[in-house]
């Protein structure tokens, strides 16, 4: 099963605090009545199939909790033996990426819920005599 180029796979993440279990999210998926293939797995769902349904899913469903339900494109359908553990057997190639990113989740959750302005300082060019003098401080500070 390779993936056509009008088709596409999403991942769906639930972040640790999200107000839907994986079971809950398929299951709305499913009421959307889309022709797309779903797999519910243990950090959300797959979806695939036509990229603009598979666009239109995605979007509704991260409007359920915006700050805890996470996209990502995955290259590959589900069930693709190339990626398929009940193929390859064990862990899937990527799943360790995705279980680190996973432990971030809750805090990017926490920050989406409370954004806050940010500016940045411009760096200014300092003159060549106040680089020197910093230069000879802290080879001063070596020496000592």
């Amino acid at each position: 099963m390779l993936e056509k180029k009008n088709e596409s796979t999403r991942m769906i993440i639930l972040g640790p605090h999200a107000n839907l279990s994986p079971a809950e999210l398929v299951q709305k998926i499913h009421m959307m009545g889309l022709p797309l293939t779903i797999k519910s797995t243990c950090y959300g769902a797959l979806i695939h199939g036509e990229k603009e349904l598979v666009e239109r899913a995605a979007k509704e469903i991260r409007e359920l909790d915006p700050n805890n339900i996470f996209l990502k494109d995955r290259g590959f359908p589900p069930g693709d033996p190339r990626r398929c553990r009940a193929h390859r057997g064990g862990a899937r190639e990527g799943f360790h990426q995705l279980e680190k990113e996973f432990k971030l989740l809750g805090h990017v959750s926490e920050a989406l819920s409370k954004p806050q302005k940010v500016s940045l300082l411009e760096k200014k060019k300092i003159d060549p005599d106040t680089f020197k003098e910093i230069a000879d401080n802290i080879i001063k500070k070596k020496r000592v």
